[in-house]
């Protein structure tokens, strides 16, 4: 179960109390924000695509969407996200709990300059109904990260 394998990522650094387990659901941005008490540009959603045969997560607040031109100019390709089974088979979590922690060997990880409005975000923790709590240089220490973009834009 990738929670487990989140968890154990954390326990091996001193942090497995901050994995938080909830009894409802938080695969959604709203789920989550309303499981935390939190907004939810808070929520740091983990969005996965497939750049030619690379598998890619881009980590944005969860108030924002993909701007499909800035993703482009970016990576070079139309933004093309990975199916359930893809992304549960090439990432190592199930969507609802992707998350950039304890991911799959290869997987690149980007961060989207709309989390850096917060000073604690909150991703999930491997499962629907998980998430921790991360300050922006924890989530960049711990995503082991590629680089900050800027791939999104507002929800309307």
């Amino acid at each position: 179960m990738s929670i487990e394998k989140v968890r154990a990522y954390f326990a091996s650094r001193g942090m497995e109390e901050r994995v938080l387990e909830f009894d409802c659901s938080s695969a959604t941005v709203e789920l989550a924000a309303q499981a935390l008490g939190v907004g939810p540009g808070r929520i740091a959603k983990t969005l996965s695509f497939a750049v030619g045969d690379r598998a890619v997560l881009v980590v944005m607040a969860g108030d924002r969407k993909v701007d499909n031109a800035k993703y482009k100019a970016q990576f070079g390709v139309k933004a093309k996200m990975l199916s359930h089974q893809e992304a549960a088979e090439k990432i190592g979590h199930a969507v609802g709990g992707v998350c950039p922690f304890a991911v799959n060997d290869g997987v690149e990880v980007y961060l989207d300059v709309s989390l850096k409005r917060y000073a604690m975000v909150y991703p999930a923790a491997g499962s629907g109904s998980s998430a921790i709590g991360l300050t922006i240089p924890e989530l960049e220490e711990h995503s082991g990260f590629t680089a900050w973009v800027d791939v999104g834009k507002p929800c309307v």
